[in-house]
């Protein structure tokens, strides 16, 4: 077999990969950086792919699958949440940045006509090329792709969770002997904080918000951060009221359709159930009235109605800001984390309120990543990518250290052949 990388080489985001096998080309996700100018992966011609295997929901994985239907009709394959979880996702980047794409939502119609949902485990065969999904721990749906074909075994894990989270399942590793071993490395040069401490401090800081009369803004993901977030409070038994706004909603309302990609359903529902859901701007206005928790996107703090939040809650010093999401480089967030200044309408002011950062990351940090590769079976080829230029190159260093391993951070446009 062999493998083009065609994105997330030694970067974060625009993922993509065309595996090669016996009778059959399979893309493996096909995503998009945003910003004034989206970076998509290099571009593939429709005709030479047999299928498309989106890995979760997220647009740096699924955001470009549609540019394939432009011009192209195959199948496109996912768990059915995935497929749910990526409309919402997609269809909100074409409103909120009409012009900046090459396909709209013609495109994003025929994508979804061809959309053919799987289940883990579900082998898909192409000519003599399979594929099939594993659980990934990353969000609802999210998925890691075994290809088979000419007794060869590639395992991508796209984004992974070694360990899951309060919401979703430990990632599955369980695949056998691997010849090929395509591996994220987001966080591998990082140790983070172990969940259970991440929650107690952040159920502490929002109790003494609280207990001071101030409300706790959480700008979150939409994307399974905000429900999480929302189980972390109510399995803290935490007694304040909870606000929820913005496409967590919509997002709360397709994952409840699921409860089979759930470590525990009862605890989901209870924990979304539990909040107030903000259905207009009158409800938004009027639940700020009395003390409360707002869990809301975006969560880097890049429009949505974090803006609103921002205007109404930074400037009083008995307020508080809870970052629970990655920042991203040039980000509002990132700016408030770094800087402490908020821009509205154009002008930067001083937060008054208290902000603080958790981690909360849906990512394997550096301590699971090696626990993914010493778990792996057989004696892999081992591609470090979705990381920053150094991340990716010295943790392949580190795995050939380690382990004996034949590793390296493979480059944009690279050809790699087991």
């Amino acid at each position: 077999m062999k493998v083009k990388v065609l994105g997330a080489g030694r970067e974060v985001g625009r993922s993509g990969f065309l595996v090669n096998g016996d009778g059959a080309n399979y893309l493996l996700d096909y995503g998009v950086n945003l910003g004034r100018n989206p970076q998509p992966p290099l571009h593939v011609m429709p005709k030479e792919v047999d299928g498309i295997v989106v890995t979760h929901a997220h647009l740096d994985h699924s955001g470009y699958v549609p540019m394939m239907y432009v011009s192209g009709g195959c199948d496109v394959y996912a768990t059915p949440p995935t497929f749910d979880l990526s409309r919402l996702l997609i269809e909100d980047m074409l409103r909120l940045e009409k012009d900046a794409h090459p396909f709209g939502l013609p495109e994003v119609n025929r994508m979804y006509s061809h959309a053919v949902e799987i289940g883990y485990k579900q082998k898909i065969r192409h000519g003599n090329t399979s594929f099939e999904l594993r659980d990934s721990g990353h969000v609802v749906g999210g998925s890691s792709v075994v290809v088979e074909s000419e007794n060869k075994k590639i395992f991508y894990t796209a984004d992974i969770n070694l360990n899951g989270s309060r919401m979703l399942n430990e990632a599955d590793l369980d695949v056998g002997k691997v010849d090929l071993l395509i591996t994220e490395s987001t966080y591998s040069q990082t140790t983070q904080m172990p969940r259970k401490e991440s929650e107690e401090k952040l159920i502490e800081f929002a109790n003494e918000i609280l207990d001071q009369k101030g409300t706790l803004f959480i700008p979150s993901f939409s994307v399974e951060r905000s429900q999480e977030i929302a189980c972390v409070l109510k399995n803290a038994k935490f007694k304040h009221k909870i606000v929820m706004d913005g496409m967590a909603l919509k997002v709360n309302e397709v994952i409840l359709r699921y409860p089979d990609y759930l470590r525990d359903y009862k605890v989901f529902a209870d924990a979304v159930h539990n909040t107030v859901w903000i259905k207009n701007h009158k409800e938004r206005v009027r639940e700020l009235d009395e003390p409360c928790v707002v869990i809301s996107p975006a969560g880097m703090l890049v429009g949505g109605n974090a803006v609103f939040y921002l205007q109404e809650l930074a400037f009083d010093k008995k307020n508080g800001i809870a970052l629970v999401s990655y920042q991203g480089e040039g980000t509002p967030g990132r700016r408030l984390l770094d800087t402490g200044k908020v821009t509205i309408q154009g002008r930067e002011k001083k937060a008054e309120a208290q902000v603080r950062q958790f981690e909360f990351s849906g990512h394997s940090d550096r301590n699971a990543l090696f626990e993914v590769v010493k778990r792996i079976e057989g004696n892999p080829k081992v591609l470090t990518i979705h990381g920053d230029g150094q991340s990716c190159i010295k943790f392949a260093e580190e795995i050939h250290e380690k382990f004996g391993l034949d590793a390296h951070a493979p480059e944009i446009g690279e050809i790699v052949t087991v």
